[in-house]
């Protein structure tokens, strides 16, 4: 899994993960290291994600003039 994360490494991705059905966290892909991912979140700040409860990541969805979403249907 840590070979096909690295294709999104400084890309704008939503990560879903296991801990609840609606759990998603959205920011920056910076590094990837073990089974870690550091994810820099839109305020500027920092998360560090097991990927043991990722469950899914995509890149953030963009309309055809290439702006951010602002509805997210799954």
């Amino acid at each position: 899994m840590t070979e096909l994360v690295k294709n999104f490494i400084g890309k704008e991705v939503i990560i879903y993960t296991m801990n609840s059905s609606a759990e998603q966290i959205s920011g920056t892909i910076g590094e990837i290291s073990g089974d870690w991912i550091t994810l820099e979140n839109m305020n500027g700040g920092q998360e560090i994600i097991n990927l043991e409860y990722v469950t899914r990541i995509r890149e953030y969805p963009r309309n055809k003039n290439g702006k951010k979403k602002s509805i997210i249907t799954d």
